[in-house]
């Protein structure tokens, strides 16, 4: 790549004040300026700027300026991921600024068409690059934020609650996937170690559908309970459930079930109370 010519360095170092000013407009209308503070807008619009200059420095834009040059721009999308603004709003940040530089450099080669157009493109180029990469390192932090919040979610929709001395119930809400029914097992079994609970309810009244694969995570979970040295009820069985059951074939013999939670917990205290593992 051509390298640029010093008075197009100059051009932009004597003008930084009027690019900045320009620059942060178009960023405003265009809505890439949302729940960001004025000043803040400010400190990163100036310090991009010198940066970028640092950069065009570099004949390839590899050297140590713009290596810092897109860190600063990682930080930046990052930040601008975790407000809410979209990789339009983000990248806009670089693009925003390609009017008022090429408008000046419009203005410094009025009279050298070759140059201008040389002048243009390498930095026309350079910004392309930089807006691609902020939209690499955006999307790449964008897709961290939204495995955290799913994997908040996941937690929320698996509440363990304490009904009883010794006795904690799950109510499931929705299908359970291999990836859901591990992080049921992972928060009941560990509430059965806080709590040392002796039963443990899973209440299926809010499941859909129990099919193939949702009855071998059940049979996985209660499996995992005894191992832990508690019992596990399941509740919620509803006709159409207990005909899905039958006609799939599956064989949960092996677990005490129970039409509906409060028949579940009611032979939990009944257990309890007996200190023995009656089924019934």
């Amino acid at each position: 790549m051509a390298a640029l010519q010093g008075s197009t360095l100059d051009a932009i170092n004597n003008n930084q004040s009027q690019l900045l000013d320009e620059w942060i407009v178009g960023l405003e209308a265009n809505g890439a300026t949302r729940n960001l503070k004025e000043q803040d807008l400010r400190q990163q619009t100036s310090g991009f700027l010198q940066l970028l200059l640092a950069s065009l420095q570099d004949a390839d834009a590899t050297g140590a300026g713009s290596e810092e040059l897109r860190r600063f721009l990682e930080k930046l999308s990052s930040s601008r991921a975790q407000l809410g603004h979209d990789s339009h709003q983000t990248a806009y940040f670089i693009f925003a600024l390609k009017g008022p530089l090429f408008r000046l450099l419009q203005q410094q080669y009025k009279d050298q068409p070759g140059a201008l157009a040389e002048q243009l493109l390498i930095i026309s180029e350079l910004l392309d690059s930089l807006g691609m990469h902020t939209v690499r390192t955006y999307q790449v932090t964008r897709e961290a934020v939204i495995r955290r919040q799913q994997d908040e979610l996941l937690e929320l929709s698996t509440p363990v609650v304490k009904l009883w001395d010794g006795v904690l119930a799950l109510p499931l809400i929705g299908t359970l996937d291999s990836q859901r029914s591990q992080t049921v097992m992972e928060s009941l079994l560990q509430r059965i170690v806080d709590t040392g609970s002796e039963i443990a309810i899973i209440d299926i009244t809010g499941v859909p559908t129990v099919d193939t694969l949702v009855a071998q995570h059940l049979l996985k979970t209660v499996t995992a309970i005894r191992l832990m040295g508690a019992d596990c009820i399941i509740s919620g069985v509803r006709p159409q459930i207990a005909q899905t059951i039958v006609h799939l074939g599956l064989d949960l013999s092996t677990i005490t079930t129970k039409a509906n939670l409060a028949d579940a917990l009611k032979l939990a205290i009944k257990r309890l109370d007996l200190g023995v593992d009656a089924r019934g």
